[in-house]
C-alpha cells in the first residue's frame, strides 16, 4: 500500500507467529481488523519447536486461545484432551501450525522485522506524529527487503532469542564469547543422540537457580545413572537455603515441586556438586575444557560444557525509533511492571491486565506476551491471551471491552517453569514418543525454557 492509503485501511502488524502472536491475529480478525503476521522463522511456533522435547506445566485446556479455537473449529479441528499436558512439539504441530494455516496468507514466514518507525518521522519529531502510520522494515530469507505500512504494531516476538549471559553483572563474562563452542544457553535435549554424546561421561557446569537449571540437573542426573563419569557442577550466585529447591511436596503444582526434589536428589546422590556464592566474572580455556572464574577470584573445577540458564531478556533493538515507556529495572511497560515484579509476585498472583497497562507514549504500539514482561519470569500463556484480547478491543475502539477483565485464573495460578512428571502423569501424554526412548532421561515438562517460571515458551516464544 502507498503512503496515501488511509491509516484506518491499513493492517495491524503482528510480530511473531508464536502462541500469543497467532492469538492476537485471531482476536483482530474477530474484531474485523486485518492482521499481518511477520514471523522470522520458517513455520509457526519456530521458537516453541526448539524446545519440542519438553512439556508445559499447563494442560491443553489452558493453552488454547478462545478466539483461535473459533477459527479452528469450522475446519474440523478438535482441541486435544484438556487434561493432557502438551509438549512443545505437540503445541506447535497440533495447535499453532493449524492455526497459522487457517490464517493463510496473513502469515508471512522468513520475514525478520529489523525496524519500526512512524512513517516520515524519526524518534525526535513531534509534529503530526500520531496521525502517521507505522513503517515496518522487513528482511526476508532471500536477502530482499521491504517496508510495509501498518496502522499499529503488536510485538509478540518473545524473548527466546536473547538469553541472559553468563556474567553475574548482566554482561557477558570475560572470555564467554571465545568459549562459545563449549557454552550453551538452552536445556540440552539428551534424547537427541548427538547432544547426548556431548554430555555423556563429561563434566558440565549448570549456571542458574531457577526451574530451568533444576531441569538440566535432573536430566544430567538421569544420564549419570547410565553413563559413568557424567557429573554436573551446579553454579549458584547465592547459597543454598530451605527455599532453594522450591515447594517440594507442598507445591501447588506437583510437577513443579517434583522437579525441585529431583534437583535436590541429584546433589544428595552425588551426581551434582554445588558451587555456592559464585558470581562468574570470566571464562578461561584450558585445552578442551573451561574454568569459570568468580568475582572474588575463586575458580571452578575444569568442565567440558557450560549450560547457562539465567533467564531471558527482550530484544528492543528494532524498536529504537519508537517511543517506549519501560520500567528501568524490568524493561516492561511502566504501568505493568509493578504487577509482575518477581520480588513481589509469582505468575499466579499477577493480576490480569490489558491495553491500559501495556500502553506506551507511542500510541498504537503494544508489546505483548513474554516480551511485555521484560526480564520478569512470571508470564503465563493465559495472561498473554487476555492481553491480546484487550489490545484487539482497544484497536477496534471498544474501550469498554478493552478495560474489562475476561480471565479467571485457576486456583493454582498455573505457574510454569520446568518440572518433572512422575511416571503415571507422563503416561497420560498422547504420543510424544520421547518417553519410550531407551535409556533416555525422564521426560521434562517446561513452560518457557530459560524463563524460570512461565507456562509458555518463549519461546520467548510467546
Amino acid at each position: 500500500m502507498s503512503e496515501n492509503t488511509p491509516t484506518a485501511a491499513l493492517p495491524v502488524a503482528v510480530v511473531g507467529a508464536g502462541p500469543i502472536g497467532l492469538a492476537a491475529a485471531a482476536h483482530l480478525i474477530e474484531r474485523g481488523i486485518e492482521p499481518l503476521v511477520l514471523e522470522a522463522g520458517p513455520a509457526a511456533g519456530t521458537a516453541v519447536r526448539e524446545w519440542a522435547h519438553v512439556r508445559l506445566f499447563s494442560p491443553w485446556a489452558e493453552v488454547v486461545d478462545p478466539a483461535a479455537e473459533k477459527l479452528l473449529t469450522p475446519t474440523g479441528w478438535t482441541r486435544p484432551d484438556g487434561t493432557v499436558y502438551p509438549s512443545g512439539g505437540d503445541w506447535a504441530t497440533q495447535y499453532l501450525q493449524p492455526l497459522a494455516d487457517v490464517l493463510g496468507g496473513r502469515v508471512h514466514y522468513n520475514s525478520q522485522v529489523t525496524g519500526v518507525a512512524r512513517a516520515g518521522r524519526d524518534r525526535i519529531v513531534d509534529s503530526g506524529r500520531d496521525e502517521q502510520p507505522f513503517t515496518v522494515h522487513v528482511e526476508h530469507a532471500d536477502g530482499s527487503e521491504e517496508r510495509i505500512l501498518v496502522r499499529a504494531v503488536v510485538d509478540a516476538s518473545g524473548t527466546w532469542s536473547t538469553p541472559n549471559p553468563l556474567g553475574a553483572n548482566g554482561l557477558p563474562a570475560l572470555g564467554e564469547r571465545a568459549a562459545n563452542g563449549r557454552i550453551s544457553y538452552r536445556i540440552p535435549d539428551l534424547m537427541d543422540p548427538a547432544v547426548r554424546q556431548r554430555f555423556a561421561g563429561k563434566r558440565t557446569a549448570v549456571v542458574g537457580t531457577g526451574a530451568s537449571a533444576f531441569t538440566a540437573l535432573a536430566y544430567l542426573a538421569d544420564l549419570a545413572r547410565t553413563e559413568p563419569g557424567t557429573h554436573a557442577v551446579w553454579v549458584l550466585r547465592r547459597g543454598i537455603t530451605g527455599s532453594t529447591y522450591g515447594g517440594g511436596e507442598a507445591d501447588q503444582l506437583p510437577a513443579r515441586g517434583a522437579l525441585g526434589l529431583r534437583a535436590k536428589k541429584a546433589v544428595e546422590d552425588g551426581h551434582a556438586s554445588a558451587l555456592t556464592g559464585f558470581r562468574t566474572a570470566a571464562v578461561e580455556t584450558e585445552g578442551d575444557q573451561v574454568v569459570l572464574v568468580a568475582e572474588d577470584g575463586r575458580r571452578s573445577e575444569s568442565v567440558d560444557q557450560v549450560v547457562v540458564l539465567t533467564g531471558l531478556r527482550p530484544d528492543l533493538s528494532f524498536l529504537s525509533e519508537i517511543r517506549l515507556g519501560l520500567d528501568e529495572r524490568l524493561q516492561a511497560p511502566t504501568a505493568l511492571a509493578p504487577l509482575i515484579d518477581p520480588n513481589q509476585h509469582s505468575c499466579g498472583t499477577v493480576y490480569p491486565h490489558g491495553a491500559a497497562e501495556l500502553a506506551h507514549p507511542e500510541q498504537g504500539v503494544f508489546l505483548v506476551g513474554m516480551k511485555s514482561y521484560g526480564r520478569a519470569p512470571t508470564f503465563l500463556a493465559m495472561t498473554g491471551y487476555e492481553q491480546v484480547r484487550s489490545v484487539a478491543a482497544h484497536l477496534a475502539g471498544d474501550l469498554e471491552a478493552a478495560a474489562r477483565v475476561e480471565l479467571t485464573l485457576p486456583e493454582t495460578g498455573v505457574c510454569g517453569g520446568a518440572g518433572l512428571f512422575d511416571e503415571p502423569a507422563a503416561a497420560q501424554s498422547d504420543g510424544g514418543g520421547c518417553c519410550s526412548v531407551p535409556a533416555a532421561p525422564q521426560l521434562i515438562t517446561l513452560g518457557a525454557p530459560g524463563s524460570e517460571s512461565s507456562s509458555c515458551s518463549t519461546s520467548g516464544g510467546c
